[in-house]
Parts: structure tokens; C-alpha cells; sequence
């Protein structure tokens, strides 16, 4: 994979939720082009029907391997936020405890080093419907903008070669805390992935930290009742014995 600039690298500066967008746009046109040319209609959809699926079509999938090919050279921080932006919304269930493994191995490669991001063959296959992804970045896009007006390079030492590092190891907690499969457990560290995605793209290290700092505070937060809910009921076992 190569990570040349590539012609959404500007967007990208400019606002990743617009970044991610346009990338799902272009995911989709490539996904309907491909269906067409299997069904042998490779000609020109009608302008009036162009873009829009037939009402017998299934929706169009991608698979994480065509995102991945399509990303500039800030890929970990594009792959965290659209992997993250489904684990923001609240009473979402499934899809955040699917996509936190990715983002596991993503954090796990930001600890080890990796200055791009790998999957295994079965990550990079994993599919996803086009047009439900879009679905959760527009519903996200209102509260990510008014971060990315925030954003500005600072606190380079957070985004450097050993900062990333450090980061990495410290998302994985929070990820951890999205793959747990209990109620509201994926949106405050889905938002605090978000934002610290948001930081690697921008190169914005308090962005980062405050991500982070969201992150550990939710996770600190269900260990204190987590251990408070064990000790009630060893309590309530112990009165009963």
C-alpha cells in the first residue's frame, strides 16, 4: 500500500468526518460500478437513477481492506475515528463490540511502533453496508465538527515517533471497554477514541490527551462499580450463609 498524498489528503485537513464522506461516496459508486459490470450492464446508469440502488438491489458493502487502500499517511487516526464513530451513539448494539476488535489491533500496532497500519486477511474482508456507515457519520458529523473547528497542530511530542507509542498502549483500555458487551459500555470511550482519532489527524496532542483522559475516566468509572457490585453481592452471599 502506498501513502502518497493522495486527492482527499486536503479534505482530511480540513475536516475528517467530510474526509470520511467523500470516501464513502466514492466506495459506493465503486461498489455500484462493480455490480454492473457482473450483471453485464456495464453502461451508464440513468441520470435520474444514478447513485441510487434499484429497489431490488441490496445495499452496497466495502470491506475494511478498500478503506485501508484509499487512506493517506495518517491511515491509524482515519481507521480509529471510523471505526469509533459507530460506538458514539448511544442504544447501538453489535456493531461497536464488531468493530472494537479492529481497533484493538490498531492501538496494539500504534504501541509497537508500526508507522502504517496492518489487518489480517480476515479484518481486511470484513464488510460493512455503505450506506449504514454514512448513516452513523452524518448522525456523528454535528458533534465532531465543532472539535475539528478546535483542532490545531500542538503538543507535537504526543503525535511523535514515541509518543504514538505511548498512546497506543494507553487506547487499548478503552477499547477494551467497547468490546465489553453491557449496556452504554461503547459510548463515552467510543468518544474518547474519537477524539484522540481526531488528534492523530490533525496532529493536535491535546486533542489526543483529552480523548484519552475521556477514555480512562469511563473505564476507571465501571471498574469503581464493578468492584462496588461484586462486594454487595458477596455481602448479600455472606449474610445468607
Amino acid at each position: 500500500m502506498t501513502h502518497a498524498a493522495s486527492p482527499h489528503s486536503a479534505a482530511g485537513m480540513h475536516g475528517a468526518t467530510r474526509f470520511l464522506r467523500d470516501m464513502l461516496d466514492a466506495l459506493e459508486r465503486d461498489a455500484r460500478a462493480a455490480a454492473r459490470a457482473a450483471r453485464g450492464g456495464g453502461a451508464p446508469e440513468d441520470a435520474a437513477t444514478a447513485g441510487e440502488a434499484a429497489p431490488d438491489q441490496a445495499p452496497a458493502t466495502a470491506s475494511l481492506g478498500d478503506v485501508m487502500d484509499r487512506l493517506d499517511e495518517r491511515a491509524f487516526g482515519f481507521l480509529l475515528l471510523l471505526l469509533a464513530l459507530p460506538c458514539c451513539l448511544p442504544f447501538v448494539y453489535v456493531l461497536p463490540q464488531i468493530v472494537a476488535l479492529p481497533m484493538l489491533a490498531l492501538a496494539g500496532q500504534l504501541a509497537a511502533g508500526r508507522q502504517h497500519p496492518w489487518l489480517p486477511k480476515r479484518l481486511r474482508a470484513r464488510r460493512f453496508s455503505i450506506p449504514a456507515f454514512r448513516a452513523v457519520v452524518e448522525r456523528s458529523a454535528g458533534y465532531a465538527r465543532w472539535v475539528e473547528r478546535l483542532a490545531r497542530p500542538r503538543l507535537a511530542a504526543v503525535t511523535g515517533r514515541l509518543g504514538l507509542r505511548l498512546v497506543g498502549a494507553l487506547m487499548i483500555a478503552p477499547c477494551l471497554s467497547i468490546l465489553t458487551p453491557l449496556p452504554s459500555t461503547n459510548t463515552v470511550p467510543g468518544i474518547g477514541v474519537a477524539i484522540a482519532a481526531l488528534g492523530l489527524i490533525e496532529r493536535d496532542g491535546a486533542l489526543v490527551i483529552l480523548g484519552l483522559v475521556i477514555g480512562f475516566l469511563w473505564v476507571a468509572l465501571l471498574l469503581t462499580l464493578g468492584v462496588e457490585a461484586a462486594s454487595l453481592i458477596m455481602g448479600w452471599i455472606s449474610a445468607r450463609l
